[in-house]
């Protein structure tokens, strides 16, 4: 099974969301991806529909927004 992709920026509600979609679904069935942290992931999130973080994007393909972190145009600025 393909892995759903949680991208986040570092932020104290993205930490916190994280926490939450790792006891869910399990840390075998999620990657973890701080873009705050790994700039160079951030294309791929914009490409995959990520909007803002934190977001869950599903093995699918849809990026499901959790809370409101962060804007995309705030975290590359």
């Amino acid at each position: 099974m393909k892995k759903s992709i949680f991208y986040h920026a570092g932020c104290p509600v993205c930490v916190s969301a994280e926490h939450d979609i790792v006891n869910l679904v399990g840390s075998e069935n999620v990657e973890i991806v701080n873009i705050g942290e790994n700039r160079s992931r951030i294309s791929e999130a914009e490409a995959a529909g990520v909007k803002s973080v934190p977001a869950l994007v599903t093995p699918g393909g849809n990026a499901l927004h959790i809370n409101f972190g962060a804007s995309m145009s705030d975290v590359k600025s």
